[in-house]
């Protein structure tokens, strides 16, 4: 059986990890990191803007920012013409 991710890899999905800031609720001038991570479609981002839309809306840390690095672990191979043979002893 196929793992999920695997599947979602292969349709171009990549792993997208986001740092977010936030102010503390009790607290506002502290800020707390929490870290993010699943599989996802760059540039667009749409489970990322879905969680961030879920966290404006039920959480109580207000956000100060959130970093994104996006990496496709499944690429599909590069191949470039050879225009000679090379012999090596």
């Amino acid at each position: 059986m196929v793992s999920e991710a695997f599947i979602r890899q292969l349709e171009g999905y990549g792993l997208t990890t986001a740092t977010i800031l936030y102010h503390l609720p009790d607290h506002p001038g502290l800020l707390q990191t929490f870290i993010w991570q699943e599989y996802d479609l760059a540039p667009q981002f749409p489970m990322l803007v879905k969680f961030l839309d879920f966290w404006r809306r039920e959480l109580e840390g207000p956000l100060h920012s959130v970093t994104v690095t996006h990496s496709r672990l499944i690429k599909p191979a590069e191949f470039k013409a050879v225009d000679g043979v090379f012999t090596l002893h």
